[in-house]
């Protein structure tokens, strides 16, 4: 079977940003400066539809650690279509007790038996979305991780070279030598970015030793160095910035969440730990996907759990996952309706 064409696509995860923004800005900004901007952001609310695993408003009242899936979709560019498969998947968590964020990212082409699907499976984790919206996205990362995702926030491409022309750009050294896009970049130099140039550091992946890992590097790269110029993002804290990125937006965080976390957890993206989920490449169905070992779906499970004040868990039951021992590919079922060890894990 012909392998399907690799597609290119710039950073898709402007949220984050914006959630951050309003974070590191909450406190020289001012509270009453955000009420200018509720309706804007309430314009990009949208329900998921899952029954959260935990009480979400008490994890915010009581300055709890929290966690929010973030993705990003392949199509709709140009408006709130919101459809197709998600080219970006993150799952980041906030804790105000250790003053900590994390940032996991999640291979696109990650093999799972998506819930509700099981007849198409397995699957590359991106078709969850496509096919049961953020609903199905949601219940995938929370039953093959075994972790509760508090909220969720997707969007569609465009807009982060406005954003990262609207601080004044980023300073960034790369980590490899290549050109793309009409732009140059040496290694180890470091080299100042406007937008177009940021985009394109992000989005090249055919030339990359590391094929799409090295791509999520660079992306989560770009996200810091724009984070790292706290004194120019309360730029974007104005009212047409933000009805214009709610355009893009789709999340299930309401305005007075947002407010929350601006108001308590602010200090936490000061010391932000990042990892990915690692798999290697087999080929199932025809279609190339990543496989992870149980040991590494096991390592980023304790990632996430320990950055929301968990107890140990096993890992989520839905993965496809290989066998150190014998290098087989297995998979096990978990049609229990509930997150994979269900609450035992102490949400």
């Amino acid at each position: 079977m012909q392998r399907q064409r690799k597609r290119r696509h710039p950073l898709r995860n402007l949220i984050l940003v914006l959630i951050l923004a309003l974070l590191i800005g909450g406190g020289a900004y001012g509270m009453h400066k955000y009420q200018s901007l509720q309706k804007s952001v309430e314009k990009s609310f949208k329900a998921s539809g899952v029954t959260k695993l935990r009480n979400v408003d008490k994890q915010l009242s009581q300055k709890k650690p929290i966690s929010i899936l973030l993705m990003g979709t392949d199509t709709g560019a140009l408006g709130r279509t919101f459809q197709g498969r998600t080219d970006s998947m993150m799952v980041v968590t906030i804790n105000p007790s250790t003053n900590k964020t994390t940032i996991t990212s999640i291979p696109r082409d990650t093999a799972v038996n998506i819930p509700g699907y099981e007849s198409q499976s397995p699957a590359k984790i991106n078709a969850a979305y496509a096919w049961g919206q953020s609903k199905t996205a949601i219940t995938t990362v929370q039953k093959m991780l075994n972790v509760p995702i508090d909220f969720y926030a997707i969007i569609n491409m465009g807009g982060m070279e406005k954003i990262i022309d609207e601080v004044g750009g980023v300073t960034l050294k790369p980590t490899l030598s290549f050109s793309y896009g009409g732009y140059t970049f040496k290694k180890g130099v470091t080299t100042h970015m406007n937008g177009k140039k940021a985009l394109a550091y992000s989005r090249m992946r055919d030339d990359d030793p590391k094929g799409d890992y090295g791509r999520q590097t660079r992306q989560r790269k770009v996200i810091m160095a724009l984070l790292n110029q706290s004194s120019s993002v309360s730029t974007l804290l104005n009212e047409d910035f933000i009805s214009s990125l709610s355009k893009q937006t789709q999340t299930d965080l309401t305005f007075n969440d947002l407010s929350a976390l601006a108001q308590s957890y602010r200090s936490a993206t000061k010391h932000i730990k990042t990892t990915h989920l690692q798999g290697t490449s087999e080929m199932l169905d025809g279609q190339s996907m990543e496989v992870a070992s149980k040991t590494e779906l096991q390592r980023v499970t304790n990632f996430i759990r320990k950055g929301l004040g968990l107890t140990h868990a096993s890992t989520g039951k839905i993965a496809l996952m290989t066998d150190s021992s014998t290098g087989t590919t297995t998979t096990t079922q978990d049609d229990t309706g509930t997150t994979a060890g269900g609450n035992g894990g102490g949400y």
